[in-house]
């Protein structure tokens, strides 16, 4: 399958022209000087003047990576470097470029949403929150998602397994379901422990309590700040929920009070795909949270509820990607191409 390869092909050649555009002094640099944040960026330094010549030759390399991976290349080896190229720039475009502000962009959307027309936020928060730096990094985010993709369809292809269901001939490893099934259950309930600090604090700063805040910061709040704390730990809470349907029978089989859709089979991407956008986000916003604030957390302990609870994520991301996995390697069905497969294992 070369769709996923030709589609990163053409996103890395509109980012090389948007990299020239800015080496040329273009408008809208979103990083490092036209970041209004760049603290909160690994390139809060970078300027158009360097990073544009940067982003323009990367990603003109990664549309030539692109247009090979979709050739008929015999060679395995030449297979496993364009997928090890691919999966570099995935790494780079899912975890390093961007920070914590796109997984606030997406939990506040339905607070910004209902307090905004009740004028429980201020329209500045909305631009703020919605801001070109945090656009571009989502741009960055749906590149890293495609070249994942095709660096998965070279991987397969170099593996000599089937390019539709990407299974080899030998199932007893740790991707088969039996396997799945064990190691999947354990990295949901690791999944689901990991936001409890989180959700706690947020809720009790919601209540007016100041836990892990010593200072009189929750004193201060306003209802809109109340009203978005509130709303981030039912948020946690509610994704915890979620993370046990990739091993409970609702996750697969929709449940009888859902009128419609009540007996039919769940659709696997409908959960792998959400599962795998949260699982980045909150990796990548804990990275940040660890960078910027794990010195002050030391130095005042006492004040731990404001950022220790975000340290968290890289395990609670990381654990929802391993979960999301086990549930999509247990659930496949068989293949009409290479005949592999069976029903599903039940956990």
């Amino acid at each position: 399958m070369t769709g996923p390869a030709l589609v990163a092909a053409a996103w890395s050649t509109v980012s090389a022209l948007l990299g020239l555009y800015w080496a040329r002094g273009g408008a809208g640099f979103p990083f490092g000087e036209g970041d209004p944040e760049p603290a909160l960026s690994w390139f809060g330094r970078a300027t158009a003047e360097m990073g544009g010549p940067v982003i323009a030759v990367a990603a003109g390399a990664g549309a030539v990576i692109g247009l090979a991976m979709a050739l008929p290349l015999r060679s395995a080896a030449a297979r496993r470097f364009l997928a090890a190229a691919g999966w570099a720039l995935a790494v780079v475009l899912l975890v390093i470029v961007p920070d914590y502000r796109v997984l606030m962009g997406v939990v506040y959307a339905p607070v910004l949403a209902v307090g905004w027309p009740l004028g429980l936020v201020a329209t500045g928060s909305v631009a703020g929150v919605y801001s070109w730096t945090v656009l571009s990094q989502i741009w960055c985010m749906v590149g890293g998602f495609v070249w994942a993709m095709a660096a998965l369809g070279q991987g397969r292809r170099a593996g000599g397994a089937c390019t539709v269901c990407g299974r080899t001939t030998d199932e007893a490893g740790w991707t088969s379901r039996e396997s799945a099934a064990k190691w999947g259950r354990t990295a949901v309930f690791v999944s689901v422990l990991m936001p409890v600090a989180y959700c706690v604090t947020r809720w009790a700063w919601a209540l007016g309590v100041s836990l892990g805040d010593p200072t009189s910061m929750v004193a201060e709040m306003g209802p809109g700040v109340r009203l978005a704390a509130a709303f981030l730990a039912t948020s946690g809470l509610g994704g915890a929920v979620l993370t046990f349907g990739l091993i409970r029978p609702w996750g697969e089989v929709f449940p009888r009070w859902m009128i419609g859709l009540a007996g039919r089979r769940v659709p696997i991407m409908l959960a792998v795909i959400p599962a795998a956008l949260v699982s980045v986000l909150f990796v990548n916003a804990g990275l940040m949270y660890i960078r910027l604030f794990l010195p002050q957390v030391i130095a005042e302990p006492a004040a731990w509820g404001a950022a220790a609870p975000e340290f968290l994520f890289p395990v609670w991301g990381g654990a929802l990607a391993v979960a999301t996995l086990a549930y999509y390697l247990r659930r496949r069905g068989g293949c009409s191409d290479c005949g592999r497969g069976g029903e599903d294992i039940d956990v």
